[in-house]
């Protein structure tokens, strides 16, 4: 027998199914935290957000897009609970209790304590930064579940190998599941222990939206906005924790420049080519008022936030590249170094150096932490390296480099960007 032709591929049936994996990527952590709190298992709230994506793909090409794609997954999860529940009979006994409940039973109220907040995806930022999981598992699980980022993201923003950050989040699930620890926002020293994970989590989920480790799109503006309000709340919260406001300042400065980032075909726009007429002037404002804060209530040297938001402010008040204040920033770079030194701090005190005393310091400090381990498949590493070889005249060397970072990046907009300068590095 002839083998038949197969049928072409659908590409309305494509874009629909892309159109659908994006809705879930920017609704689903807000469905696991809900779900969250109805279930009290952040393990069984993420299977049951992956099973509404499942009936999404199956029912959205026949019967259409919903008006309201993030209310329809959100019913979709929790219609969904009570099969899932009653499917596994080795889930705990009072999960099974409140699937059969689920679909008549309103979600328990939380406690009226004037400090409690109302906010599901800030609960799910505590739970999941639990004292008793490792900080990195408290950031890895976090940016799963809130960040809706995948396993190769976290291991990008982690600058570890993929299979330590699977195993880190299947670990984690697993001892918050055994130690049933509670959905909620804690109280005292419980909240003050668990601040530093928080900041951590949020700053690092605002990064994987203001420049994406892999995709098509240099932004993932939804990533930015959580992570903003949740800096916002908190910032609310805890009025007198200078770290709060610090983080607080840094994401207003950051996203002020988004608009001006990228160019009308969505390609990356460096920081000295952009329209700074173009950056937000009230999140401008509202970063001083929030580095103000921490300023006002620090009782010591300033903290890494809020040397960041200091830095971010130097170039606020340039209102062009050129009345950049050089000097002041490579100095914060220097305290911020001696106060949590990093490669990565290192490697943006260079760019700093560079500015304010030429290329030439720069490339040895870059030279110096170039064998650093958590650097070897940062793709940044090799960009300002070229970067600094190319105003030294090595032209040849810093095409090699450009390749070599357009190589490491995963997110194609930085690769384009990155194959262009290696391209002018060689006409020059």
């Amino acid at each position: 027998m002839e083998p038949q032709p197969q049928p072409a591929a659908d590409p309305g049936r494509a874009a629909l199914a892309a159109t659908v994996e994006t809705v879930f990527r920017i609704e689903s952590p807000r469905v696991i935290a809900t779900v969250t709190r109805m279930v009290r298992d952040v393990g069984i709230a993420e299977e049951l957000a992956q099973d509404a994506l499942v009936a999404a793909l199956e029912q959205w090409p026949r019967d259409g897009v919903p008006d309201n794609p993030g209310a329809w997954l959100m019913a979709a999860a929790k219609h969904r609970a009570v099969d899932l529940i009653r499917r596994r009979e080795n889930y705990a006994r009072k999960l099974a209790e409140i699937g059969r409940d689920l679909e008549t039973t309103a979600p328990p109220e939380e406690p009226s304590d004037p400090d409690d907040i109302d906010d599901d995806l800030l609960r799910l930022v505590f739970t999941t930064c639990h004292p008793v999981l490792s900080p990195q598992a408290r950031i890895a699980l976090t940016l799963r579940l809130l960040g809706g980022l995948s396993t190769p993201e976290i291991a990008r923003a982690f600058l570890v190998p993929e299979a330590t950050v699977a195993q880190r989040i299947v670990r984690a699930k697993r001892t918050l599941a055994a130690r049933n620890v509670a959905f909620e926002v804690p109280y005292g020293p419980d909240r003050e222990a668990r601040l530093g994970s928080v900041l951590d989590v949020i700053y690092l989920i605002f990064n994987e939206g203001y420049a994406a480790t892999a995709g098509d799109d240099l932004l993932r503006p939804a990533l930015c906005e959580d992570a903003l309000r949740l800096a916002r709340v908190l910032s609310g919260l805890m009025p007198k924790e200078p770290e709060v406001h610090g983080l607080t300042a840094l994401l207003e400065f950051q996203a002020s420049r988004t608009a001006a980032r990228t160019g009308p075909s969505g390609e990356p726009v460096l920081l000295k080519d952009q329209n700074r007429s173009r950056w937000n002037r009230m999140l401008i404002a509202r970063g001083i008022t929030a580095l103000s804060r921490a300023d006002a209530t620090a009782t010591g040297a300033p903290g890494p936030y809020a040397l960041q938001a200091a830095i971010a402010a130097c170039h606020a008040h340039a209102y062009t590249y050129e009345e950049t204040d050089w000097k002041a920033i490579a100095t914060l770079y220097g305290l911020l170094a001696a106060r949590s030194p990093s490669p990565v701090v290192e490697l943006n005190r260079a760019v700093a150096v560079s500015m304010a005393e030429g290329p030439g310091p720069a490339l040895e400090i870059v030279d110096a932490i170039a064998a650093e381990p958590a650097l070897r498949d940062y793709h940044l590493l090799p960009s300002v390296r070229g970067d600094l070889l190319l105003r030294l005249g090595r032209t040849a060397q810093a095409r090699a480099e450009f390749e070599r970072a357009a190589a490491l990046t995963r997110n194609e907009r930085e690769r384009e960007l990155l194959l262009k300068r290696a391209a002018a590095a060689e006409g020059a």
